[in-house]
């Protein structure tokens, strides 16, 4: 991964961001992101591995394992942050358009040209409606996000003991989750988190409207 690129990206998000945007950024990449790439991939690595249950019959546990973990904390994760990074980069996206299109009259007409945006990063006309409709966008990712969590994990919470009588077991069988106190504690925060980030763009969208 390049940083140097990445950097500048923030660097580019932040600016064009309200005082909310800046504090959802800081929560985004510095409590959800760092946390997820320095330990919580580390300690969901092993949760296929040792998920153990009290039977030798083939196939029972990669059937029970499939059964208890449908998909991956972390790539339900992943997939998260992506779909939630990516409409602040509409943003800029919609910023460099306005500067293309800005540089094209400046060449037609020359330095005499009629200036279309005084302020290029101000938020007004298609530029305040592509900010405000990222803000509704990443507030309901992280909610679709928050209940297929609920969904496929009750409550959030993994037990440690996990009963399975799926076939090919021979009858119910105990599988056991590895380090669930753990696993428990990082899903906790992550939710947390994210609700926080939802609240905050839903403030900054009414803060917007409420400016206009």
């Amino acid at each position: 991964m390049n940083w140097g690129v990445f950097k500048e990206l923030v660097e580019d998000v932040n600016h064009y961001s309200t005082a909310f945007g800046r504090i959802w950024l800081s929560l985004v990449f510095i409590f959800r992101l760092l946390v997820y790439v320095v330990a919580a991939e580390r300690v969901w690595s092993d949760d296929h591995k040792d998920f153990d249950c009290n039977t030798r019959q083939p196939g029972c546990t990669n059937v029970c394992y499939d059964h208890f973990f449908p998909i991956s904390h972390i790539r339900l994760w992943a997939l998260q942050l992506i779909l939630v990074t990516c409409p602040s980069l509409l943003v800029i996206m919609h910023v460099a358009y306005r500067k293309a299109k800005q540089e094209r009259l400046r060449e037609i007409e020359g330095d005499n040209y009629r200036c279309i945006y005084p302020n290029l990063g101000k938020k007004r006309g298609g530029l305040w409606w592509t900010y405000l409709l990222s803000l509704i966008f990443k507030a309901s990712v992280d909610v679709v996000f928050l209940y297929i969590f609920f969904r496929f994990y009750r409550n959030y919470a993994l037990p440690r003991v996990v009963k399975c009588e799926l076939s090919p077991c021979p009858n119910v069988v105990d599988c056991f989750i590895s380090r669930p106190t753990e696993k428990n504690i990082f899903t906790l925060f992550m939710v947390v988190t994210t609700c926080i980030c939802v609240v905050l763009n839903l403030i900054e969208a009414t803060y917007l409207i409420g400016k206009r």
